[in-house]
């Protein structure tokens, strides 16, 4: 993969991750709701500006918690000014991830890793750190941009590096522009 794969969407474009275009093009609720279910504890690792953290903290209602990572405190600020005021803040955790480090211990059922793992350097180590995240029954939906960002091959290598790393890899639900998959 060349670096500019591996680059990750700075602060100053986060407009183009939460906009209509996007909402129509991967809408949060018909996504997650398979998926997210009442009471759940969800990370969304690479939050972004909490496009699909603050639905996934509707879903898992009062007593569920969303735990929204990413590298950039100016994301992780973003959400804060969305949130404030909402009721979602006492069912929301916001983490600064370190470039090698989600900084997460607590175990969750659910891990949404959207259009991210391909901006991950060292795969192997990140799906090693999200195995031992997930509660036993835990799963991963892994979601990742189709043509020019992740080809079919590359694809396959993340999924591949996910197997040696100890996940079952099953297909995924049918995203526009996506490649996906449920890791177990």
């Amino acid at each position: 993969m060349n670096a500019d794969k591996n680059r990750v969407c700075p602060v100053e474009r986060a407009h183009a991750l939460d906009g209509k275009i996007r909402k129509w093009l991967h809408n949060p609720q018909k996504i997650l709701s398979p998926f997210v279910k009442e009471g759940m504890k969800v990370l969304d690792v690479g939050c972004g500006p909490g496009f699909f953290s603050i639905e996934i903290a509707r879903l898992v209602g009062a007593n569920g918690k969303v735990i929204s990572a990413d590298l950039q405190e100016g994301m992780l600020e973003r959400i804060r000014q969305k949130i404030r005021g909402s009721g979602l803040e006492e069912r929301m955790k916001l983490v600064k991830c370190d470039k090698d480090n989600i900084n997460v211990s607590e175990k969750v059922d659910l891990i949404l890793a959207f259009y991210m793992v391909h901006e991950v350097p060292a795969k192997g180590t990140f799906f090693t750190q999200m195995r031992s995240l997930l509660k036993d029954g835990g799963k991963l939906l892994l979601v990742e941009p189709k043509f020019f960002h992740v080809s079919r091959e590359e694809f396959q290598e993340t999924l591949n590096i996910a197997e040696k790393n100890r996940f079952k890899v099953q297909s995924g639900p049918k995203i526009r522009l996506s490649w996906s998959a449920l890791l177990t």
